[in-house]
């Protein structure tokens, strides 16, 4: 693998805060509109809706706090913040696909089950990848892959929230 040097783990990071801020952002401004108490469709759909806006907030951590340790720490630590934070998303990652299950496809958009498959093979490929690359204290190199893979679970799971509200106002 190419090397990659502390300014672009540094940039690496920033994408990933700015994502991180405008999904923030967009979160608070649903959660005090008049589409968020009139378009909740069930309390199946309400729960997922919570339960994927705590995956999306992981997801991204994962981008943001990992590269900050590489740059500024051992690869060691790198590696143990990506283990640590990798353990939470694998457990928001079944959570929410439970979520998924138990409120099966009735006032859930279509965005929501397509996305919760694809995004479950991305965060298990993204928590092997580095180790499969680099054996068990992987270069920062070998982090990027699964970082950038994260960074595009996240971008397209808040486009599947977006969407699910396009589709719950169109609906309602």
């Amino acid at each position: 693998m190419k090397p990659v040097d502390q300014e672009f783990l540094l940039s690496l990071a920033g994408v990933s805060a700015t994502l991180l801020g405008t999904f923030i952002v967009g979160v608070f401004f649903y959660i005090d509109s008049s589409a968020h108490r009139r378009v909740t469709g069930s309390r199946a759909t309400d729960v997922y809706l919570r339960s994927g806006t705590r995956w999306v907030f992981t997801a991204y951590s994962i981008p943001l706090f990992v590269p900050l340790f590489l740059a500024a720490t051992d690869r060691l630590w790198g590696a143990v913040s990506f283990a640590a934070l990798g353990t939470v998303l694998i457990v928001m990652t079944v959570e929410t696909g439970l979520r998924t299950l138990a409120g099966g496809r009735s006032g859930m958009s279509h965005a929501f089950v397509i996305n919760e498959w694809a995004t479950s093979a991305a965060v298990l490929a993204a928590m092997i990848l580095p180790w499969a690359l680099g054996g068990w204290i992987p270069r920062p190199s070998e982090f990027v892959p699964s970082m950038l893979l994260l960074l595009a679970s996240g971008f397209a799971s808040t486009a599947a929230l977006v969407m699910a509200q396009f589709d719950a106002s169109r609906d309602g």
